[in-house]
């Protein structure tokens, strides 16, 4: 069974350099690139299981690297910004980043960050959800993963599944925000509330007909968000 495999795209070669060693040492397979073309071409070709994704870079930069990549593949990624640059962590968190780190970064915590997210992804997968979720025009089929609104497929990333499946598996109880961040992201994000309510937007925009007055996903102000109970029931 091969290794777990990630793709470093970075275009500055001493810290891709840096990346492929500390990764290495970690037990990672790694795949690289020197910016958001080449890195496609890698995911394509490669089928990585992660991505660290730099966020300047000459030809394609790495945010328009991950709105291409988001329209074919759920991949983790982690996304590189300048320290303090707000505008392109809120950017890439919206086109399906799964987590940020400010450079310059402890490389232990970049390698915490994966095993994070890997830990996240494996306990999803093992979680029993409910089969099926209706509610006016939305239809979530979690045996086959698919969510359709008014009949239309709608893509998910992976995080908006986990999301979604936590507060479907807790349909008609408040979640708290403190709840919904440590269930999805893990305990050392349980006060990021603007990550969540990135999330949540996402999620609105995908599956209610006026995201702006949403009637699925409903706020409970300063506290957390609720889902409704299937109409089945």
């Amino acid at each position: 069974m091969r290794r777990f495999r990630i793709l470093a795209v970075d275009d500055e070669v001493r810290i891709l350099n840096f990346l492929v060693s500390k990764l290495r040492s970690s037990g990672y397979d790694v795949l690289t690139a020197a910016n958001g073309a080449e890195g496609l071409e890698q995911v394509k070709a490669q089928e990585p299981d992660f991505v660290v994704l730099d966020v300047l870079m000459p030809k394609m930069d790495g945010l328009a690297m991950l709105k291409e990549l988001r329209s074919f593949s759920a991949v983790p990624v982690i996304i590189l910004t300048a320290k303090g640059a707000d505008t392109d962590r809120i950017r890439g968190l919206q086109l399906g980043a799964d987590d940020y780190l400010p450079k310059p970064f402890n490389p232990d915590e970049l390698v915490a960050r994966i095993e994070a997210i890997r830990r996240r992804l494996g306990n999803a997968d093992k979680r029993e959800v409910m089969q099926s979720y209706k509610m006016g025009d939305v239809a979530v089929d979690f045996k086959n993963r698919n969510v359709t609104v008014n009949g239309e497929t709608k893509y998910l990333t992976r995080i908006e599944w986990l999301l979604l499946s936590q507060l479907i598996s807790n349909a008609g109880r408040l979640m708290m925000y403190e709840e919904l961040l440590t269930s999805v992201w893990g305990p050392e994000y349980r006060d990021d509330v603007q990550i969540l309510r990135t999330w949540i937007s996402r999620l609105r925009n995908k599956l209610e007909s006026n995201p702006a007055n949403p009637g699925i996903i409903r706020t409970i102000p300063k506290t957390g968000y609720i889902i409704d109970r299937p109409e089945s029931e």
